[in-house]
């Protein structure tokens, strides 16, 4: 068997370490062909990775000229606990305004505790004036590689 197949994760796996996820790197292809890469907060919707950005950012700017993107979850710091999911793909737009701004309240629920001491309605004052101003995005994948390097020790 071949390493690489023996550290790939089931399906399940991938979308466990996914669920637990907050933060994805996230390249774009840049108009002068290098990628562009960014991290970004996230959340699964429908198993799917969704974010959102400001209109004007570069990677809203990229994606509109080729949607396509890369998106890596990984996480650990020694060899034999690295663990990852790439997603490569397309990232569809959602102009929606009621829609950019559930995506909003789920990405503040889950970064929320930055702003535990924030007044009583902050965070759905920031969401809705934010979602005025974004995209969201949800992307659709064409191919999944995951690794664990943890089962190359086990049993």
């Amino acid at each position: 068997m071949k390493q690489r197949d023996q550290v790939a994760m089931t399906a399940t796996e991938a979308a466990e370490f996914l669920t637990a996820g907050r933060k994805v790197q996230l390249a774009s292809n840049g108009q002068d062909g290098f990628p562009h890469l960014v991290t970004m907060y996230y959340v699964l919707n429908g198993g799917l990775i969704t974010f959102w950005t400001y209109r004007k950012s570069q990677k809203a700017l990229n994606l509109r000229r080729d949607p396509r993107v890369s998106c890596l979850v990984e996480a650990g710091s020694e060899y034999f606990d690295l663990r990852g999911v790439l997603v490569q793909g397309t990232a569809r737009r959602i102009e929606d305004e009621a829609a950019i701004a559930d995506i909003g309240r789920q990405i503040t629920a889950v970064i929320g505790g930055a702003m535990a001491g924030a007044a009583p309605g902050a965070l759905t004052a920031y969401v809705e004036h934010a979602a005025r101003k974004r995209f969201g995005y949800v992307v659709e994948p064409s191919r999944i590689i995951s690794w664990d390097h943890s089962k190359l020790v086990a049993g």
